[in-house]
């Protein structure tokens, strides 16, 4: 296996980004029959893991490392997969089909792929930078996080009212932390999902004794001795606190693609097959913009590990000479409390919304319409609504009847 300072120096297909569309990308390539080097190079120096865990039960104590890892270490040695840990990408020069990693070194490629994820957006107000003020990207954010609170940090704010700042307070306040979330929308998710499911995890967490403010920015984070003290908010007040969980999004990680000439403005372009304008090169994942048929073929990015997990097989197999189309459906997660949220398709430009079931019950589905048609369902503790609305939205089923539709004895199967 192969570490930094590895005196490796090309192999038949390199690829960017140790997270889990690097990680299947690999392992799918070897599944497809591909006989050549492969060379994983990452910014992390841990081997492959999942990072949607980092925000739950890593974080929260309740899975170790081990648990969390993509594959035991020995799978890559034993696929002859090696690794290059600790090392960023610098510079790509797709002519010479080389990289420059920020150790100096340079590697030479058949194909790449480029699986680099995004980093956190980072806020731009004073005192930001100071000890206390963490980003959940990776397994070091977690664990400075998990030191934090071992340290005693009992007095948590978290800024943003998406999925990462929603499940990590709710493991802060099963940590037993007074938590105050921020988000400057009027409701929270308000972004990927309908008023009908904000505000019901508005009240969720309200009632699990999370403070949560909703139309308030921050204007400074203040502190003592360079360590976090408190938050001024856009109206003047100011909150007390020992540490600071910011979730506010992602900044694709392309730069080096960019620079290199690949098209993109909202991450790095890719077509059908997930290939950029550079020639051998491919981009998969949370930075990688493609034409999406479940959102009206509309060019976004998907942050989530199903789009990187199927964008790793479709490029494994145009490697492999077996050219497909990408059109998988999304579909996403979320665990809150006790709460597992299930989302199918992408409710972008939705007219209309259906609901199954009471939210006060704890258990209920959001259907998503757009000119009568379904295009998304959010499922909350509701299984089969959800294995049931995706193959409605993999049918294509174009119109539906509302009354049945909200009718939570009529499975959602019989109106295919």
């Amino acid at each position: 296996m192969e570490r930094e300072g590895s005196n490796r120096n090309s192999a038949d297909v390199v690829i960017v980004g140790t997270g889990h569309g690097g990680a299947q990308a690999a392992i799918a390539l070897r599944q497809q029959g591909h006989e050549g080097s492969i060379l994983m190079v990452g910014r992390d120096n841990a081997p492959p893991y999942e990072r949607p865990p980092l925000s739950k039960e890593y974080l929260a104590g309740e899975k170790g490392f081990e648990r969390i890892m993509i594959r035991p270490e020995k799978f890559w040695a034993d696929k002859n997969i090696d690794l290059r840990l600790g090392s960023g990408v610098m510079d790509i020069n797709p002519a010479a089909h080389t990289l420059t990693l920020s150790d100096g070194s340079t590697i030479g490629y058949r194909k790449l792929i480029w699986s680099g994820g995004g980093d956190p957006r980072r806020l731009g107000c004073t005192g930001a930078n100071q000890k206390g003020v963490f980003y959940v990207r990776d397994k070091r954010d977690a664990d400075a996080m998990m030191a934090a609170l071992e340290a005693g940090a009992k007095r948590a704010i978290v800024i943003g009212g998406g999925y990462i700042g929603l499940e990590a307070a709710a493991v802060l306040r099963k940590l037993g932390c007074e938590v105050t979330l921020l988000e400057m929308q009027d409701r929270v998710l308000a972004r990927v999902a309908g008023e009908e499911l904000s505000r019901f995890y508005e009240e969720e967490h309200r009632r699990q004794g999370v403070d949560v403010r909703l139309s308030r920015g921050v204007e400074e984070i203040i502190g003592e001795d360079g360590k976090v003290t408190g938050v001024v908010l856009d109206n003047g007040e100011t909150l007390p606190c020992d540490m600071v969980v910011v979730g506010i999004g992602i900044v694709p990680a392309v730069a080096p693609l960019i620079a290199a000439g690949a098209a993109g403005s909202n991450g790095v372009d890719v077509d059908y097959c997930c290939r950029t304008t550079l020639d051998d090169i491919y981009a998969i994942g949370d930075c990688a913009a493609h034409a999406n048929p479940y959102a009206d073929n509309a060019v976004i990015r998907l942050e989530s590990v199903q789009n990187a997990h199927d964008m790793a097989n479709t490029v494994a197999k145009a490697i492999m000479g077996d050219k497909q189309t990408y059109d998988a459906l999304p579909w996403f997660w979320s665990n809150q409390y006790d709460l597992k949220l299930q989302t199918a398709g992408l409710s972008l430009d939705f007219d209309e919304t259906v609901l199954r079931g009471d939210p006060a019950t704890r258990k209920f589905t959001v259907a998503y319409l757009k000119e009568g048609k379904p295009i998304a369902f959010d499922c909350v503790g509701t299984m089969k609504d959800y294995v049931q609305g995706r193959k409605m939205l993999e049918a294509g089923t174009e119109a539906v009847d509302r009354e049945a539709l909200a009718d939570i004895d009529i499975p959602i199967k019989e109106l295919i």
